[in-house]
C-alpha cells in the first residue's frame, strides 16, 4: 500500500507560491498524483485540498494582476513619452541658473523676487569666471522681471555658452531671494529605466513637469 507523506501537501502549497515556475497545468498534475497515491484509509482532507486550490487561484490571480498593471504602466509611459516628444524643437522656460545661447544667439530668462528689492543686478558669467554681460535692473517690486541679452561682446562677437546667471538683490529690510529660470531649446526626450521621462536640452535634462512655459 502506498502512503503519502504529510509534508507532500506542504510541498505542493509551497510550490504554488513560485508563480514564475509553476503553472496551472503543473498544479493539476501534482494534485492528480497526490490523489492517485493517497492512502485510501487515510485520504487527503477535503479542507486541505480546497485550501491548496484556493491558494493557487490567489497566486495565479496576483500574477495576472501584475501583468495587467505592467501593461497599464507601459501604456501610460508610452503616452507621456509621445506627449513630450511633441516638444522637440520648441523653447522651454526651465528653473535653472544656467543659460545657453538660443537659435538667434541671445540669452533670455526670468528672475522672480520673493519681496520688493531696492536694487537688482544681473550678470552672465562664463566657465572661467569672466563676466560676459552685466546689467543693472534697478529697484523692482516682488514678482517676476525678464532679462534678455543679444549674446554679443563689445566687439560684436557671439559669446559661446553656457553661462551662469548671477543675481544680486538688496532690500531695505531682510534678504531678497531670487529664483532664476532660463529659456532653452528641447532637443530630445529620454526614457530611463526608472520610467521617468526627461527632456534633453543644451543646459541639461529636465522633468516635463518642471517646464514653466513653452515658446
Amino acid at each position: 500500500m502506498t502512503t503519502v507523506n504529510p509534508t507532500d501537501t506542504l510541498s505542493i502549497a509551497s510550490a504554488t507560491t513560485k508563480k514564475s515556475s509553476l503553472g496551472q497545468e503543473d498544479f493539476l498534475k501534482l494534485m492528480t498524483t497526490q490523489l492517485k497515491t493517497q492512502d485510501p484509509f487515510d485520504p487527503v482532507d477535503n479542507s486541505q485540498m480546497v485550501a491548496q486550490m484556493a491558494q493557487f487561484s490567489s497566486v495565479a490571480g496576483i500574477a495576472e494582476m501584475n501583468q495587467s498593471l505592467k501593461s497599464i504602466v507601459d501604456t501610460i509611459g508610452g503616452s507621456r513619452i509621445g506627449d513630450a516628444a511633441g516638444w522637440i524643437g520648441k523653447g522651454a522656460l526651465v528653473p535653472s541658473d544656467t543659460a545657453g545661447a538660443l537659435g538667434d544667439g541671445s540669452y533670455r530668462g526670468e528672475v522672480t523676487l520673493d519681496k520688493a528689492a531696492t536694487g537688482v543686478t544681473l550678470s552672465l558669467v562664463d566657465a572661467n569666471g569672466a563676466v560676459q554681460h552685466s546689467e543693472n535692473l534697478g529697484a523692482q517690486p516682488s514678482g517676476t522681471v525678464q532679462f534678455q541679452w543679444d549674446g554679443k561682446d563689445a566687439q560684436g562677437k557671439a559669446v559661446a555658452g553656457p553661462l551662469k546667471v548671477v543675481v544680486n538683490a538688496t532690500a531695505t529690510e531682510g534678504k531678497v531671494t531670487p529664483a532664476i529660470a532660463t529659456w532653452t531649446g528641447v532637443t530630445g526626450v529620454q526614457s530611463p529605466a526608472s520610467g521617468a521621462t526627461k527632456l534633453v536640452t543644451p543646459i541639461g535634462t529636465f522633468d516635463p513637469a518642471d517646464v514653466q512655459r513653452l515658446g
